[in-house]
């Protein structure tokens, strides 16, 4: 399977930001994808699914708390 999430690393402090929003916006649709998917499974698989898609809304939670302290730097 191809890596197609590569992102470049960023060359400067402006686009390390950007990118950062922009994986924050991406995560935030994987997030999304994961909750519509678990109903797709039965109890178990579906529970398992939508803890996973909680903790990534938690991750989320802390990568927003990240770029809040940056842009108000």
């Amino acid at each position: 399977m191809s890596d197609i999430h590569s992102h470049p690393v960023a060359s400067s402090p402006e686009e390390a930001l950007a990118l950062l929003k922009y994986m924050l916006d991406h995560n935030r649709h994987h997030a999304e994808e994961l909750h519509g998917l678990a109903h797709c499974f039965d109890d178990v698989t579906a529970d398992l699914i939508h803890d996973a898609s909680d903790r990534l809304e938690d991750s989320n939670s802390l990568l927003e708390q990240a770029l809040s302290l940056l842009e108000n730097q």
